[in-house]
């Protein structure tokens, strides 16, 4: 379906539509050209200046602003400072005329839609609307040119030095958005994250800005297609986006394959040669005949307790215990990665050629985003805390049963170069103009799955106090957000203020009883037509969500997507269910088939959670408990009467609590599809013992991971993959059929 043409009455300088709206003579002079703009302001100085905080929610019952305020003295606040309406700040001169009075304006880099209905395709909605030019988005946000790293027209960079400058700044409002426990077709955690964020900046006029995770281009071209959003809530250029973005991930592949080369390498070598010529080699003597440690060196100095950093000083003993790892081959962990979804790589065997001496061993490759250095990436705090982090990821043991690390192996330091732009957080827009912050993006299983600390600490500090910072964790809120706030905001030292939980008709019939969901088939009459008493069975899926969420000390506010074929009198059973469980609110959205204006009574009603927010943010375990009673602590979380190990899981516990690593968050990797571990066992089933069969770790990342079942780290692709609709227009330069 044709869609129509986006406006095209944008200024195309963001500079000049604030200076217009400041200046009434220009806008006489902007209908004279550009020229005319350029001379006047020549005469008019327009200074911007960072972080700056829209008018409070208070101002509101004044029908008309002035598009510049003064703020009040106070912490931090210049006396003479001038807060603008449209967040740009301008300095107090004489040569301005007098502040304008206007109707309240939104901010001009927003958009208004033209939707249409039936809904077109997500590709079509994202095609036909011209994205703004990312250097706008950046500057409304407060972002001078110096703070980003432009990549192409509609992409930046967002430097860290952002946090150093706005230091003293206050922090906006933080909320997570989470889910029930979702059918295989996804219930729009993603889709409801854009739009609410479009809802809070393009209509509630909210400094906002969104924190979603970058997708993998594997289940782009698999089965599950692009992580955008959808319909009329959509992050933009959605190829982009979902394909390359600004290569984070290459550089994450890059960094990982790296390491595993040093792991192979050193065994060979070991193997081949003596503790002497060994330790000749990592310490050649320069041209002057002299030895020198490399700085990485001296960090496995310090842990084998050597204080001497002359290599000639070193006893016989002290050379072979630096120079020799002594890898277990058995023990290795690390397995080479790859961003497409190829399952003839799961079980590879390596070291079959001619020249590499026997040295076989089975090992596989992951999906790129399974790597432990995405997750390192989500919960790195600075580059300084990356370095310390990429340089203590344990890739296997000793033979005698001492953990072998990147810094061991010599090459922290090369990963962390790898990495030193992957670093920094990614700029990109909504349909409708909001900024977004696109960064990290580990699996919500084996790792956390969450976006980066670091792009919530930026976002937090630039939308400043009274704004709002959205971020989407991955899976259900019992996996997604359990992580969240178990994980990353135990490293973040961040409090939500809200917790919202999307649900659907959909998922809360199936949870009730209904019939099997399956991706790729048509969808039961159960589930297209109205049947109130199963949506109330299912309810009971998200009580006990409200109800776990709510144990942190955080509002719930309760989002229920609407679909088409959904009932008043099943959405009324929705909130019925939620405000008697606990939930702060429950509001209906249509954000997919009306973008922002869709949901702003979700956006309100975030807003007024974020405001009434009085409790302190609470731990579900201690770290100082074992690593068992940290595990159990989550199981009884999810309903289960006990927990089961296996003799492995028992034997890895004991490994890593003598290797030191008890105190570490713990990371459940289970199914998505059940609180339990059986995706079957729908509702929210209680009296299930949870069977640990492994438990691995992420050292460098900073957790303990238990595997609950059988987790696949490199999908496959189907029979019909996404990548049969995808191709280009060759005129235009058009993606087409990418969903």
């Amino acid at each position: 379906m044709d869609l129509p043409a986006p406006p095209t009455n944008y200024p195309k300088s963001l500079s000049s539509i604030i200076f217009c709206r400041r200046h009434p003579d220009a806008r006489a002079a902007r209908r004279l050209g550009a020229s005319a703009i350029n001379n006047y302001a020549s005469q008019r100085p327009f200074r911007p200046i960072v972080s700056s905080p829209r008018a409070s929610a208070h101002d509101h019952h004044n029908h008309h602003h002035s598009l510049q305020q003064t703020a009040q003295p106070g912490p931090g606040r210049d006396r003479d400072r001038v807060v603008a309406r449209s967040s740009a700040v301008v300095a107090p001169s004489p040569l301005l005329p007098p502040p304008l009075l206007l109707p309240e304006m939104p901010s001009p880099t927003i958009r208004r839609l033209n939707v249409t209905s039936p809904v077109p395709a997500d590709i079509d909605i994202a095609n036909s609307v011209e994205p703004l030019p990312i250097a706008d988005i950046a500057a409304e946000l407060g972002l001078r040119p110096e703070h980003c790293d432009l990549y192409g027209k509609y992409k930046a960079k967002v430097l860290l030095s952002v946090l150093d400058e706005l230091k003293e700044q206050q922090d906006g409002y933080y909320v997570v958005v989470g889910g029930i426990t979702p059918t295989p077709l996804g219930e729009g955690k993603s889709t409801t994250t854009v739009g609410l964020c479009q809802a809070l900046g393009a209509f509630l006029d909210k400094k906002v800005v969104t924190c979603v995770r970058q997708p993998s281009q594997g289940p782009t071209f698999g089965i599950k297609g692009g992580a955008a959003g959808g319909g009329y809530s959509q992050v933009i250029p959605m190829d982009e986006f979902n394909l390359h973005m600004t290569g984070d991930i290459h550089a994450i592949t890059a960094a990982n394959n790296l390491l595993a080369a040093a792991i192979d390498t050193r065994i060979f070598h070991e193997a081949s040669q003596s503790d002497k010529a060994l330790f000749n080699r990592l310490c050649p003597a320069n041209k002057e005949g002299k030895r020198r440690f490399a700085d990485v060196m001296l960090r496995r100095l310090v842990k084998l307790g050597i204080s001497k950093t002359d290599p000639n000083e070193l006893t016989p003993d002290e050379v072979r215990h630096f120079a020799r790892l002594d890898i277990d081959p058995e023990s290795i962990t690390w397995r080479r990665v790859m961003d497409v979804n190829d399952r003839f790589l799961r079980k590879i065997t390596i070291g079959q050629g001619p020249d590499e001496k026997g040295m076989v061993r089975e090992t596989g490759f992951d999906i790129s985003v399974a790597s432990e250095i995405m997750a390192v990436l989500a919960l790195t705090t600075s580059l300084a805390d990356m370095r310390e982090r990429l340089g203590r990821m344990v890739i296997g043991n000793s033979k005698s049963g001492e953990p072998i690390t990147a810094d061991d192996l010599g090459v922290g330091g090369a990963l962390t170069v790898l990495m030193k732009d992957a670093i920094h957080p990614t700029l990109m827009q909504t349909l409708e103009g909001t900024p977004v912050l696109v960064h990290a993006g580990p699996f919500a299983n084996i790792a956390h799955g969450n976006s980066s600390i670091v792009a919530d600490k930026i976002a937090l500090k630039l939308v400043g106090k009274g704004g709002f910072v959205v971020t989407e964790a991955g899976f259900g809120a019992d996996i997604g957000t359990e992580k969240f706030m178990d994980i990353k905001c135990r490293y973040s030292e961040l409090m939500p203020q809200c917790a919202i939980i999307v649900a659907t008709i959909r998922a809360l019939k199936m949870h009730g009883g209904g019939p099997e969901v399956v991706a790729g088939k048509p969808l039961d009459h159960a589930y297209v037509s109205e049947n109130v008493a199963l949506v109330q069975a299912g309810c009971v899926n998200l009580a006990k969500h409200i109800s776990n969420t709510r144990s942190y000390g955080v509002n719930v506010v309760v989002a229920i997507n609407k679909f088409a074929t959904d009932t008043e009198a099943e959405m009324d059973a929705v909130r019925d269910a939620s405000l008697a469980a606990g939930a702060f609110d429950a509001v209906v959205c249509t954000h997919h088939a009306h973008g922002g204006k869709g949901a702003v009574d979700l956006g309100m009603a975030v807003q007024r959670a974020c405001e009434s927010q009085t409790e302190p943010l609470k731990f579900l375990y201690p770290l100082e408990s074992s690593i068992k009673e940290k595990i159990e602590s989550i199981a009884r979380f999810y309903g289960a009467s006990g927990v089961e190990y296996s003799e492995q899981a028992e034997k890895q516990i004991e490994m890593y609590t003598k290797q030191g690593f008890s105190n570490l968050p713990i990371c459940m990797a289970k199914t998505q599809y059940s609180f339990s571990h059986v995706p079957s066992m729908k509702g929210a089933p209680t009296g299930f013992v949870l069977p640990i069969r492994d438990v691995r770790a992420s050292i460098g990342a900073g957790f303990i991971y238990p595997l609950v079942g059988t987790m696949s780290t490199m999908p496959g692709l189907p029979t019909r993959p996404c990548f049969y609709e995808i191709d280009i227009d060759t005129t235009t330069g058009k993606v087409m059929g990418l969903s």
